[in-house]
């Protein structure tokens, strides 16, 4: 299997452990007769305990190798999936969801360390924004699977899906040949340690927590989402997945904006133009009207603004270390999900316009890396003028 391909299967892991089933959250609360807020900690707690799992598999990956981490954890997402199909209340399935994300933590934590070890310069750059016009196929094509389930099946079939896709990566992972690096030594403490060593990086922690925000807006939709076009909108199913995955294009077509732009422009340029995209496309969110249309034209522009960033902003915070990759880039994957994980749960409460909420935590998003950029330029400034005094 070719090393972008499999490094790309890795990296579809969250978007295929999500999107799939979001057409089934409201017929799973309607089904047991629970709230909106009962049934999204099967999304909210996922993407926690997916996030601390990675912590763990990174330091795992840099002291033992990509290869035996990724056998275990895949196995384990394979098996959470089939306990999800099994599920016969919410909190079966948030127990089953649990185990599923201590397995997708593996995948997710090591493709952007294996994007590090295999790929340089930039290569890497191009190849994570090609990773990134793909990737967006799932959650575009992931909800639409879902839905024609829910309409010819059960929505357990879709976690009997994901446990047929997760097995096709386990093969991948088996036939994977690994690439020789600098493994570290000793035990579980040395192995946190290394995170103190990586945290000690300013340049990499700036970027990495202030660049971790920016999809916070985007993962407010995640989870409201099928309220806002179901509930709210009056939408069935197959209409919701549609308009979810009109967000996908603007993903992939951003990411491939990207690979265009980084051949002609500086990342900083780009980065820059991107981040105040998503603060002005937040803002066209936040005045959005009553109408679905104006609701998923501001929000296409946010995903196309993100899908723009995210190739060019993780290569540069990649670019800030030289060891410690495997837990350098769990860190920088669990800080962007657990954000995530909590603007999903703030979406779930009852606001007055949950529309409204989600262009604000967009114009948040887009407004703190922005600041970041700002922010270290004066830093590096400063220094080179002590350097010269």
């Amino acid at each position: 299997m070719p090393n972008f391909l499999f490094i790309t299967m890795l990296a579809a892991f969250p978007a295929l452990s999500t999107d799939m089933y979001l057409p089934a959250l409201p017929v799973i609360q309607q089904l047991w007769g629970i709230t909106l807020v009962e049934v999204n900690l099967s999304l909210v707690l996922f993407f926690i305990v997916f996030s601390f799992a990675m912590l763990i598999y990174g330091p795992l990956s840099d002291k033992y190798g990509r290869k035996p981490v990724l056998v275990g954890g895949v196995g384990v997402y394979v098996l959470g999936s089939l306990f999800c199909a099994l599920s016969t209340n919410i909190w079966f399935l948030v127990a089953a969801r649990i185990v599923q994300a201590c397995g997708a933590a593996s995948a997710s934590a090591l493709s952007m360390a294996l994007a590090k070890d295999l790929y340089t310069g930039n290569e890497r750059q191009k190849v994570l924004a090609y990773i990134g016009v793909i990737i967006p196929l799932c959650p575009m094509l992931a909800p639409m699977l879902g839905s024609m389930m829910l309409k010819f099946l059960s929505w357990k079939w879709i976690f009997g899906c994901q446990a047929v896709l997760a097995s096709m990566a386990f093969y991948g992972t088996i036939v994977f040949k690994e690439p020789e690096f600098e493994k570290t030594s000793g035990g579980i403490g040395a192995m946190l340690f290394r995170y103190l060593v990586v945290l000690k990086n300013v340049e990499f922690t700036t970027y990495c927590f202030a660049f971790s925000v920016i999809a916070i807006g985007f993962f407010g939709f995640l989870a409201g989402s099928a309220d806002i076009y179901i509930r709210g909108f009056g939408m069935d199913e197959q209409q919701y997945a549609m308009f979810f995955g009109f967000n996908s294009i603007g993903f992939m077509v951003g990411s491939f904006t990207c690979s265009r732009l980084c051949v002609s422009y500086s990342s900083k340029s780009i980065l820059g133009f991107s981040l105040a995209g998503v603060v002005f496309s937040s803002l066209g969110v936040f005045f959005a009207g009553g109408s679905e249309y104006l609701f998923a034209a501001p929000m296409f522009l946010i995903t196309f603004f993100i899908g723009v960033s995210r190739p060019i902003s993780n290569h540069m915070i990649l670019e800030t270390v030289d060891r410690d990759i495997g837990s350098a880039s769990a860190l920088l994957t669990f800080t962007y999900f657990i954000f995530g994980a909590l603007a999903m749960e703030l979406i779930s409460f009852d606001w007055p316009s949950k529309i409204n909420m989600i262009g604000v935590m967009g114009i948040i998003s887009g407004g703190i890396p922005l600041l970041s950029l700002f922010w270290m330029a004066r830093r590096r400034m400063h220094s080179h003028e002590k350097l010269h005094r």
